[in-house]
């Protein structure tokens, strides 16, 4: 199966597949192509089988294919150039491209120096047939070739807005685009993007991808199930002069006792008067 794509940018393609394919301004084609000279609609691809024919829809807007104008039909074939006012298309074969060495080992290298930030674009638009766009640590969209992520969207900006990660977050700020960026439904000039927002380039959306928000997480300290015992303080030991007070203390209570009270005490005293009377009697008797 072939391909079309623009001749400086082969990342922006489309497969040519029957019946056939639409390439204009407007986003309602398969290939979206931003020149002035560039109608609305201005050509078809009809696919049959491995044959591809051009059919112009523009007569007074002449196609030229390789170095013949065409303002009708004609045939295309592997490594065809088209060329619409500034615009250049080639038409490839992919399996024959993924043989080319040097050049496409080049750009793996340059793939593979870029920095994995963990954040990405995902394409809602089926002109971009959800597509991934890994994002750099600065990323520039728009409808320039010289852009990062160079898009072919008739209301796109040359430099449309700017994707940039600091510090693990990523952020979007809008270039002067004619047409607006906006987050989340809202137009903004520069905001902070998180994972699951969506952006949009004037009608060309796309879900944001990325790491979850740090910021957002809430610790969970962990309980163990069988927590250790509190240790409690052991009571403090006497001191030596507490020890000899307490021992002096105690020999004095038995030393010197308490007379009780109550009814033992007061028949202490009645034996007691009962004897000295006897005693008294008897020192009188003997007189």
């Amino acid at each position: 199966m072939l391909k079309i794509r623009y001749k400086n940018n082969k990342y922006n393609s489309v497969w040519l597949v029957e019946p056939m394919i639409s390439i204009g301004r407007s986003a309602t084609n398969d290939l979206v192509v931003d020149d002035p000279y560039v109608a609305d609609k201005h050509f078809e691809v009809h696919v049959t089988h491995e044959t591809l024919t051009l059919k112009n829809l523009q007569p007074m807007k002449p196609i030229r294919v390789n170095t013949v104008d065409v303002i009708g039909a004609c045939t295309l074939k592997v490594d065809d150039e088209i060329t619409l006012g500034a615009i250049e298309l080639v038409v490839i074969d992919p399996k024959r491209e993924s043989k080319v060495g040097a050049s496409e080992a080049a750009n793996a290298t340059q793939m593979r120096a870029v920095p994995a930030t963990g954040w990405a674009l995902k394409a809602n638009h089926t002109a971009l047939a959800n597509r991934v766009f890994p994002l750099k640590e600065t990323t520039v969209i728009g409808r320039s070739a010289d852009c990062d992520i160079s898009l072919a969207a008739a209301h796109l900006s040359r430099r449309h807005a700017q994707l940039q990660v600091i510090d693990g977050a990523l952020f979007v700020k809008d270039l002067g685009s004619a047409n607006g960026t906006f987050l989340n439904g809202k137009q903004v000039m520069e905001a902070r993007v998180k994972r699951g927002d969506e952006l949009r380039f004037d009608a060309l959306t796309f879900g944001v991808m990325g790491p979850a928000d740090e910021m957002a997480k809430t610790t969970v300290r962990t309980v163990p199930k069988n927590p250790a015992p509190v240790a409690r303080p052991a009571p403090a030991k006497p001191s030596s002069q507490q020890g000899k007070f307490s021992t002096q203390h105690s020999f004095a209570k038995k030393e010197n006792p308490q007379p009780s009270s109550g009814v033992g005490g007061k028949a202490g005293l009645i034996v007691l008067g009962i004897l000295a009377v006897v005693v008294i009697a008897a020192f009188i008797f003997k007189r």
